[in-house]
C-alpha cells in the first residue's frame, strides 16, 4: 500500500513540476497576435481562392494589417464594400482598384480550326497537354477539356458546345485567377474590365509562323504587324510573331480591328459600327463649246 502511495505522489509531483515548465514557456514565448488580424478575417469571403495574392483570406488580412497601408492590395471576390469594410477597421484609406476579368485568348472554334485528329484520353487539359499538342494544327490554342470550369469556385465560366471554347460571365467573374492557374495554354488573361466593359484584345496566343499559323485557324495571329503601326498610341507590340495589346495604354479607338486581314482582334461590348457613307461622285467637267467663225461669203 505504501508503495502505491509512493508512486501516486511521485506521479503528481512530476505532473505539478511539468506543469510549471510549460506555463513558463507559453508565457515566455507567447506570440502576440494583433486582434484586428481575425477582425478583418471576418469580414473576408472566406473564398481562399488566392486572387489577392496572399496564400488565402487569413494571409490576406495579415498582410493588411501588418502593411499599415492597403496600397496595391484588393479581394477581388469582396471587391471594393470589403475593402471599404477593412479600411473602416484599420482606419485606414481605401485604395480605388480597376476591376478586372477573365478573357479568354483564343478565337479557334470548330469552324475557325478543324480537327486533324482525336484524342481519346482522361478529359483533363493538363493530362492532354503533357501528352501532345491537340487536337488541330494549333498547339497552342484551347484543349476544350474544361479544367477551368472546374477550377472556378464561382460558376463563371463554362464550356459552348458548339465552338468548344471556355465563355466567361462578366457577372460572375471575380478575376481570381483560378482558370489562369488552371490553363495550361495559358490562353487565359486577367485584363482590366474596361469602361462599360468595353475591350479590345489579341484573341491568339500562336507564335508560329504566319504562314503555320494562318493552316492551322483561319483567325490566327499572322504577325503582319498591321496593328502596330495603325495604333497612334503605341499600345500594340510584335514579339515572337503574335501581336499583344497593352491595356494600360489601349484607348478604344478599333482602328486595330479594322486593318487586321484575319479578324483576331476582338472588340468587345462595343456598339454597332455605323455604316460608312460613300464619297458622291465627283461630277466630270464639261468639255469647253467652241463656237465656229460665221463664213463670210463673197
Amino acid at each position: 500500500m505504501n508503495l502505491i502511495l509512493i508512486a501516486v505522489i511521485s506521479l503528481g509531483a512530476i505532473a505539478l513540476v511539468l506543469a510549471a515548465i510549460l506555463y513558463v514557456a507559453s508565457k515566455k514565448f507567447a506570440v502576440y497576435e494583433d486582434p484586428r488580424i481575425a477582425q478583418v478575417g471576418e469580414v473576408l469571403p472566406q473564398a481562399n481562392c488566392g486572387g489577392c495574392g496572399y496564400p488565402g483570406c487569413s494571409g490576406f488580412a495579415d498582410a493588411c494589417v501588418k502593411a499599415g497601408s492597403l496600397d496595391g492590395k484588393f479581394c477581388p471576390v469582396g471587391g471594393q464594400p470589403v475593402m471599404a469594410q477593412i479600411a473602416d477597421i484599420l482606419g485606414l484609406a481605401a485604395g480605388e482598384a480597376e476591376p478586372m476579368v477573365a478573357v479568354v485568348r483564343c478565337n479557334g472554334t470548330c469552324a475557325n480550326r478543324p480537327r486533324i485528329n482525336q484524342y481519346d484520353g482522361a478529359r483533363s487539359c493538363a493530362i492532354a497537354a503533357s501528352l501532345y499538342g491537340g487536337e488541330t494544327g494549333c498547339s497552342y490554342g484551347c484543349l476544350g477539356c474544361g479544367d477551368c470550369v472546374a477550377a472556378c469556385q464561382f460558376d463563371a465560366i463554362h464550356m459552348n458546345p458548339e465552338t468548344g471554347l471556355p465563355e466567361v460571365d462578366e457577372t460572375k467573374c471575380t478575376a481570381c485567377g483560378a482558370c489562369v492557374k488552371a490553363c495550361p495554354k495559358a490562353i487565359i488573361e486577367i485584363r482590366p474590365q474596361g469602361k462599360k466593359s468595353r475591350r479590345v484584345y489579341i484573341s491568339c496566343v500562336n507564335k508560329d509562323k504566319g504562314a503555320v499559323t494562318r493552316k492551322a485557324c483561319a483567325v490566327g495571329c499572322i504577325g503582319c504587324g498591321k496593328c502596330v503601326k495603325t495604333c497612334p498610341f503605341e499600345a500594340i507590340t510584335l514579339e515572337n510573331n503574335l501581336a499583344y495589346i497593352d491595356p494600360n495604354k489601349c484607348k478604344s479607338c478599333r482602328k486595330c480591328v479594322e486593318v487586321c486581314p484575319q479578324n483576331t482582334i476582338i472588340e468587345l461590348n462595343f456598339p454597332p459600327r455605323k455604316p460608312k457613307e460613300e464619297a458622291p461622285a465627283t461630277p466630270k467637267p464639261a468639255a469647253a463649246k467652241t463656237t465656229e467663225a460665221p463664213k463670210v461669203t463673197e
